[in-house]
């Protein structure tokens, strides 16, 4: 019952995804146009002044008007082909599902040039833009160019792995890739659904509360794809484990006093601060019962890679707040950022980021095993070669005596 119902779930994932890109590629396309010529249409703002406000998307574009203006055709650029990467990536998906290896080489090909390209864009406007004078300030340039970094690095570990003939490791980073551009559909749907839970919201307080998540839980969604993909219960090579209990407990200890002291920190700065607070532990208490539960049933029905991998990916979850309370002190003083700002900016990292390490450390957990199996195979051929030397070694000598 279980496999039947997952695939059921897996599918329907599939094509709620597939929905979401198709309906906001157009909307990418046509996101800057009216910064380049005012009046052109917008899908996006059309929608969202039906769905929000005329007034929510007039503070919108108006905040987005001077750092837009610096830099619009790169950030042209990045929209329009960010569209193209919304098409792209469920034709990738259906492709690898469906053995079609060489239109899945040919878009993944195309599909990666277009990423970096994309990303070109954005990495001009960060560059060009001071993070204090970025639509909705330094704490969303911050993680924006985390966002960046990640998927850029993404995708080039996926063509590493697939150029090294590593297909697990190779779906595992396009994922994580494609789950890191999702972020900006995502977020265009937090905008519309936000306000109505928190009535009269700017935009800029919008974008507080999304990116209090958004990282970690596309994160989350590339590892829950990854897992559905991947059916092995075991891997070759792959012996005891890498997350034993005493690294849990002190994974689960440092993660306690991270998510203590981000507490008190949101809870000093009253409404909104409480408001942000609930923001960022619902989905990470969503995300750590799913992954503990998939660890715990995975070892129950003797899935050892399953588990592993759940376990990694937990390891990495409780070490997030401990992360993001270590940045933001960090942040404060190389970027002069005050508390409030430093805050938003190390918890809104610090899930997409450790997310991003645990991906690494099971690539070399991948890695290690093959390693491994290899060292097997050349040890299991080393005692037939002295066995052939030492039974020439006495015929030789003889050979000598009789000369």
């Amino acid at each position: 019952m279980g496999r039947p119902t997952s695939t059921r779930r897996g599918r329907a994932a599939t094509v709620a995804v597939t929905v979401v890109c198709l309906a906001y590629a157009p909307i990418a396309m046509t996101e800057l146009w009216p910064y380049a010529s005012p009046g052109a249409p917008a899908i996006g703002e059309w929608i969202l002044g039906r769905s929000v406000s005329p007034e929510f998307v007039a503070e919108a574009v108006r905040d987005r008007m001077e750092p837009y203006g610096r830099s619009l055709l790169p950030l042209i650029v990045h929209s329009v082909l960010g569209g193209l990467l919304m098409l792209l990536g469920p034709v990738q998906l259906l492709s690898a599902v469906r053995r079609r290896v060489r239109l899945h080489r040919v878009t993944g090909t195309v599909f990666a040039v277009t990423v970096y390209v994309s990303m070109a864009g954005a990495a001009l406007y960060l560059v060009r833009t001071p993070p204090e004078q970025a639509f909705s300030g330094a704490a969303f340039w911050i993680v924006l160019a985390v966002i960046l970094a990640g998927t850029v690095g993404s995708v080039t570990f996926g063509i590493l792995a697939a150029v090294r003939g590593f297909p697990d490791l190779h779906q595992r980073w396009m994922l994580l890739c494609y789950g890191f551009l999702m972020t900006a559909p995502l977020l265009r749907l937090e905008w519309g659904f936000l306000p109505s839970l928190y009535p009269g919201l700017g935009i800029l307080d919008i974008n507080r509360v999304a990116i209090m998540h958004l990282g970690s839980l596309v994160a989350f969604g590339a590892l829950l794809a990854s897992r559905a993909l991947d059916r092995r219960d075991t891997v070759p090579g792959l012996t005891g484990t890498w997350c034993p209990a005493s690294v849990r407990v002190a994974a689960h200890l440092a993660g306690a006093a991270g998510l203590a002291w981000i507490t008190a920190a949101f809870l000093d700065q009253g409404t909104a601060g409480r408001r942000l607070l609930v923001a960022y532990l619902v989905p990470y208490a969503v995300t750590y019962a799913v992954i503990a539960v998939r660890a715990v049933r995975s070892g129950a029905r003797g899935a050892e890679w399953a588990r592993e991998e759940w376990r990694l990916h937990l390891v990495a979850l409780c070490l997030a707040p401990a992360f993001s309370a270590v940045t933001v002190p960090v942040l404060e003083r190389s970027m002069d950022l005050d508390r409030p700002t430093a805050m938003l900016a190390g918890v809104g990292i610090g899930g997409g980021m450790l997310a991003y390490a645990a991906v690494t450390v099971v690539s070399l957990r991948v890695l290690y095993a093959r390693e491994l199996v290899k060292r097997r195979a050349a040890f299991a051929d080393l005692p037939t070669r002295p066995a052939e030397g030492l039974a020439a070694a006495p015929a030789t000598a003889t050979e000598g005596r009789r000369a």
